[in-house]
């Protein structure tokens, strides 16, 4: 019989075998595994030869075994003993679920007839009895008294299953997200105890409409916090059921409700633009391309050249429209698809636009506030927050680039070709703002987080900014080395931890001017004839802006992405569900 090695350094009880490549580590181990007789090898420094262990070790070690073996044993005798009481459980869950499918429940006729209401209006009906329908949202067997917490979509409701009701097949077999109809009276609860709307259903009658399954496609198997962010949006449609998700989307149904309140009071009217459009608005780089009965044709970037059609028909317009931006962009704040809050305003100024964004962004955060429902929601998810101060802080663009060098806040240095120039440690060299840089999102949010406001950042160079965008008169022009600046009537409404949610400008009036801008941009004017008949028939002073909904709900609800604050977001390699 080949010997048995132990060695005291580098062997392993839990993975060696007793050769001499993978020795045990313990002599009592190598007993109990192998006998008394074994021959052993033992060493204590692995630089050591094998030799027998001495007799006292041997001694020492058989005890050892003898309580590795005892403990053998007692381990199983409660695995027999487990297996035992599975067993009887299994038995007598079978024998319990067998009796369960002979209780069969009916409603009781002579009870007063049931009310049926949602779950939101049940305060006035205490005391009532009543039927309601939802999904198991939480479930809890505590003794033979089952507690389900209901959800309906307007919220939650405690009931209780007792007696018989908690003896059916279906009571023993419920599982969560199965949807289900219960009746019973709605009762206030007791002192010192808490639920949802401050009451609980106590119920006589309830069936199950549609079971959901249990075991390993149960909904918790599916579905946890804990989930990989690319298995959450393949389940969105499952992840939404959930008490943050769901409620960001209810706030988000309150935010444009509230929207609309605040820019109808200011007389502006709602107007539905076309998504199937034939025009560029923010570039040509950024269109989703498409076939339109045999004609090029694109989903809209905005809707805001239709928007300055309205104005000479219906004064000042508004519209809340999907927009769609090809750009390959996975920034926490970027969706191919979102939802774009647009208004457009006929002979104003600028200082006019940007007071009337902060008009409607502190109204319709004042409305949301004043709702108790939307009121709560907004303290659920984002219990810090505070209605913005006014006056919002305005900031050039030319003062931004002098306050980001000021704190250290440095850009990648590129080549001729925009790529970012690395040094000799394969490091990118970081370098000071120049006017005429486009400022990075990144900087623009420290700046922002920095500063703790909202900031009006204006007077973007005409260069960086869209074709239609009004210029400042030649005084405002800037020199900076051997370029000179031009810079454009344009701002942007940046919010703490979220970074741009509106951006607006005043648009060229001037028909000449305008067609001068097709050009320097290499635009065929040709299919912008409608848009360029504004300026023929009545021009004036028009200004307008886009905000993004999903950014603004970020910042409302202190969410990390815009991709939280939608139904099904869209981004790049994303189209599902």
């Amino acid at each position: 019989m080949a010997p048995i090695y132990v060695d005291d350094t580098t062997g392993s009880d839990a993975t060696g075998n007793g050769t001499q490549n993978e020795p045990y580590q313990s002599l009592g181990f190598a007993i109990f595994k192998h006998g008394p007789d074994t021959q052993l090898l033992f060493r204590k420094d692995a630089t050591a030869p094998f030799e027998e262990p001495t007799q006292s070790a041997v001694k020492k070690a058989k005890k050892a075994a003898e309580g590795l073996e005892k403990k053998k044993k007692k381990q199983e005798e409660l695995s027999a003993r487990d297996s035992k009481e599975k067993a009887e459980e299994k038995e007598r869950r079978e024998k319990l679920l067998e009796e369960s499918k002979k209780i069969v429940l009916t409603e009781d006729e002579s009870l007063p007839k049931a009310i049926k209401a949602k779950i939101s209006g049940l305060a006035g009906l205490r005391t009532k009895r009543v039927r309601v329908f939802g999904w198991v949202h939480r479930l809890r067997d505590q003794k033979g008294i089952i507690f389900i917490v209901l959800r309906d979509g307007t919220g939650y409701l405690q009931t209780i299953l007792s007696g018989r009701a908690a003896q059916t097949y279906d009571a023993l077999t419920l599982n969560l997200e199965s949807s289900v109809e219960l009746v019973g009276t709605l009762q206030e609860v007791p002192e010192g105890k808490t639920a949802p709307g401050g009451h609980e259903l106590v119920v006589d009658y309830w069936r199950v409409l549609g079971a959901a399954p249990g075991a390993d496609d149960a909904f918790t198997n599916r579905v946890n916090e804990k989930s990989d962010p690319s298995i959450q949006a393949d389940l969105r449609h499952l992840v939404m059921r959930g008490e943050t998700a769901s409620s960001v989307l209810r706030l988000r149904s309150y935010l444009l409700a509230a929207f609309r309140e605040a820019l109808t009071s200011e007389n502006l009217i709602e107007v539905t633009p076309p998504c199937l459009v034939q025009t560029q608005v923010e570039g040509g780089a950024t269109l989703f391309k498409l076939d339109y009965y045999g004609q090029p044709a694109f989903l809209t970037q905005s809707s805001q050249l239709y928007l300055e059609t309205c104005l000479p028909a219906l004064g000042d317009v508004f519209c809340v429209q999907e927009s769609f931006r090809a750009e390959n962009s996975h920034t926490r704040r970027h969706l191919s698809e979102y939802t774009h809050l647009e208004g457009e305003l006929a002979f104003i100024t600028f200082n006019d636009l940007m007071a009337h964004i902060e008009e409607i962004i502190c109204k319709t955060v004042d409305i949301l506030l004043a709702n108790p429902v939307s009121a709560a929601l907004i303290k659920q998810l984002n219990p810090k927050f505070e209605a913005p101060a006014r006056p919002f802080m305005r900031l050039s663009y030319v003062d931004a680039i002098k306050w980001l060098n000021e704190h250290g806040i440095k850009r990648p240095a590129e080549d001729k070709d925009g790529n970012p120039i690395k040094d000799d440690k394969d490091q990118i060299v970081m370098v000071d703002h120049e006017v005429g840089d486009d400022i990075a999102e990144a900087a623009e949010r420290q700046m922002t987080d920095i500063i703790g406001t909202p900031i009006f950042l204006h007077g973007f160079p005409a260069e960086l900014k869209a074709f239609y965008m009004k210029k400042v008169p030649a005084e405002g022009e800037v020199k900076e080395g051997e370029k000179r600046f031009v810079f454009t009537e344009s701002c942007d409404l940046l919010m703490p931890n979220v970074g741009e949610i509106v951006g607006g400008s005043m648009r060229i009036a001037d028909m000449d001017e305008l067609i001068a801008a097709y050009k320097r941009e290499g635009i065929d004017p040709e299919p912008y004839y409608w848009f360029t008949d504004q300026r023929k028939y009545g021009t004036c002073e028009h200004g307008g802006y886009g905000l993004g909904v999903e950014r603004f709900l970020a910042w409302l609800a202190d969410r990390y992405t815009v991709r939280e604050c939608c139904l099904y977001p869209r981004w790049p390699g994303r189209a599902t569900p």
